[in-house]
């Protein structure tokens, strides 16, 4: 992803590897180019929901090729009023595919945005860990042990400086959660 060169083309250098500080890794399909660039619009902003089934199914051959485990995939949450407006959510399209094609339980209620933010596309990196830090909190159902132990993963669109994902992954840690990694379709560079 950083064009460092590797030995394996599944693989990830050290610093791909461990992804953002407050992830156990974060992993890309590819980088934010064609054709895979327009393929996301569409998914995201021109309501073109066919494409969540071959986006996820790329989610979920990357889950299997750097042999990621987990015990729930879980997709970033649009707040409330976001996804009235727009009719769905469009990264829990990806990890609804894709979890179903790698056997993994999706968990569509685990966390919850209960905080409006401002989008992240335009805003430097602080200005983006600014806006959405405390945006997510976990499920009740989820907060008193349930993850425990558990390893999960997230699945979101594009990451570019991994903030949302971190925002995500806080409140799990907090629930317990032994491992969060992201997966991702594109990642900014």
């Amino acid at each position: 992803r950083c064009g460092k060169a590797i030995l394996e083309p599944d693989m990830a250098c050290k610093t791909c590897h461990s992804g953002p500080e407050g992830l156990n890794g974060l992993f890309g399909v590819s980088g934010y180019e064609e054709p895979l660039r327009s393929c996301i619009h569409g998914l995201k902003y021109d309501g073109n929901v066919r494409l969540a089934e071959p986006l996820g199914f790329l989610l979920a051959q990357r889950f299997v090729r750097i042999r990621m485990e987990a015990d729930a995939i879980i997709a970033v949450p649009l707040h409330k009023d976001r996804q009235q407006e727009r009719g769905y959510n469009h990264a829990q399209l990806l990890a609804e595919v894709c979890a179903r094609q790698v056997g993994v339980p999706f968990h569509e209620h685990m966390l919850v945005k209960h905080r409006a933010t401002l989008p992240q596309v335009g805003l430097s990196m602080r200005e983006r860990h600014l806006n959405i830090a405390g945006a997510f909190l976990c499920a009740p159902t989820y907060a008193t042990g349930a993850l425990v132990g558990r390893t999960i993963v997230i699945i979101d669109d594009v990451a570019t400086t991994g903030a949302t994902l971190e925002a995500c992954a806080a409140p799990l840690f907090t629930a317990g959660a032994r491992e969060v990694r992201g997966l991702v379709l594109a990642r900014r560079m």
